[in-house]
């Protein structure tokens, strides 16, 4: 039999047992780590899994929250400002799934948010991209401004021509571009030549459309996850001058020039972890580059050296892309956030929430107010920063949105009176998937205009040229496919 204390001690015993668990204890594994560490206990026992660290940060929550209470009846005579605040600390204690107290959320807020100071370098960049975009911003709105003139029938009847030519687009050429798969592919300014980035660490560039090789690039020793042609690569660029650059997962960014040999001092490297897309400034001079280390980063390529490291995210950094203008960049991660940044002031401009899986790819519709986002979760988001929301979402595909890529029309003209080109810039969007399929969109409605199917697989990267009439694609097939109109000549 037991003693009345054996008894009473059987029923805290299980009346704690109740109470723990109706404790509300995080699921993540890194909170509970944390609130173990606050508690001033191990954050991992031998042989420890998280399902049995959570029983065990619920079980000393639990004995604290009993301690207290017998504190509290034994100080009978305390008053009620003092049974308010163990009112309060029994609160802290439970409240696990907020991240404690208000206050204590208040504080972490407080403590996530900080500046640092930029170097002379950065000021003078941003003082450099604010002067390069602001009139090339003038002269899009020239040229929206002479498009908004076009009368109804004729921009009708302008889209659903070049949509019936898209509908009519077949594959072209396929060619083995790696030993492992092919993550990306890259079309140069000039629409002649073609450049792939592998598992194997190495980079191609292929002719187009024979899909014919020129030349290997060998400076990485993991696989690389970006590639991107310089803005006047292959137009005015000297062929010894910077003309692609290469990012791997070993944490490097490599430039290269034409046709392929890089040149002394062309890593540059500062990503402690591997590094995914990356993407040209605008002007040529700068690089961004997403990384797995949580950062985005921004480079002087014609210093090598690293001007900006930029936190913000969550989570791993995947995609990164500039707006046409070069004011504005968006950045998007592993954590199922985007981010539009000011390139010019460094400020956060905007934050693209509301996919439920990672943001893996991100681009500019020409029109400079848009920019489309494709997510884990399947689908296509359109955000327009005027509105600072979502303004459509595309079911798009039945597996991941891997790459997207927007029709950007003819090379940049001078002349603003100049005609509207039967693929008006931004007329459509180019999409893959890991469902193997690569879908085109219409601008506005975003109605499916076309699907191709021909990859072994997943579809891991895509493109368009510049004038439209070649698209690309690359997978985990390991094959560059080039898609084109059914009647073109090779």
């Amino acid at each position: 039999m037991y003693t009345s204390k054996e008894q009473q001690a059987l029923m805290e015993e299980m009346d704690r047992r109740k109470r723990a668990r109706e404790l509300a204890v995080p699921t993540d594994d890194r909170q509970i780590r944390a609130r173990l560490r606050d508690l001033k206990e191990p954050q991992c026992l031998f042989a420890e899994g998280p399902s049995e660290r959570r029983d065990r940060l619920r079980h000393l929550l639990s004995l604290r929250l009993s301690k207290k209470e017998k504190r509290a009846a034994a100080a009978g005579d305390a008053s009620d400002e003092d049974e308010d605040m163990s009112d309060h600390e029994s609160d802290e204690d439970t409240d696990m799934e907020e991240g404690g107290s208000q206050d204590q959320r208040e504080e972490e807020d407080k403590e996530e948010e900080f500046y640092t100071v930029g170097s002379e370098d950065l000021l003078h960049a941003r003082r450099e991209m604010l002067s390069f975009s602001m009139p090339r911003a003038k002269e899009r709105i020239e040229r929206q401004k002479t498009f908004a003139s076009t009368s109804l029938v004729t921009i009708r009847t302008a889209r659903n021509t070049a949509f019936r030519q898209l509908r009519s687009y077949a594959n072209l050429a396929s060619q083995l571009g790696d030993d492992r798969a092919v993550a990306q592919c890259a079309f140069s300014p000039n629409g002649q030549m073609i450049a792939t980035a592998g598992w194997s660490g190495l980079a191609k560039i292929w002719t187009v459309p024979m899909c014919d090789p020129i030349a290997t690039l060998n400076g990485h020793t993991d696989r690389l996850g970006g590639i991107a042609w310089h803005p006047q690569a292959t137009l005015g660029q000297s062929a010894a001058s910077v003309n692609l650059a290469t990012g791997g997962a070993e944490g490097n960014i490599s430039l290269w020039s034409l046709p392929g040999k890089a040149s002394e001092d062309s890593n540059m490297g500062g990503h402690i972890h591997r590094v995914c897309r990356i993407a040209f400034h605008p002007n040529g001079r700068y690089l961004g580059s997403a990384s797995f280390d949580q950062t985005w980063r921004l480079w002087d390529v014609e210093v090598q050296k690293e001007l900006l490291l930029q936190e913000g995210h969550a989570g791993e950094v995947f995609s990164v892309a500039f707006q046409g203008d070069g004011s504005l960049v968006a950045t998007g991660g592993l954590d199922k956030v985007g981010r539009v940044w000011d390139t010019r002031s460094g400020r956060s401009a905007m934050v693209l929430q509301g996919h439920a899986g990672p943001v893996y790819s991100l681009d500019w519709s020409p029109n400079g107010h848009q920019v489309a986002s494709g997510s884990g979760d399947n689908t296509v988001r359109i955000w327009d920063i005027r509105k600072l929301s979502s303004v459509q979402t595309i079911a798009a595909h039945t597996s991941v949105v891997s790459d997207i890529k927007y029709y950007q029309g003819a090379l940049p003209t001078n002349d603003i009176q100049a005609p509207i080109s039967l693929g008006n810039p931004g007329m459509w969007l180019l999409t893959g998937s890991f469902d193997g399929s690569i879908r085109a969109w219409s601008e506005g409605d975003w109605r499916m205009i076309k699907s191709w199917t021909g990859h072994d697989g997943k579809v891991m990267g895509v493109d368009v040229n510049r004038d439209g009439s070649y698209l690309a694609s690359t997978g985990f097939d390991r094959t560059l496919k080039l898609w084109a109109h059914e009647d073109t000549v090779v």
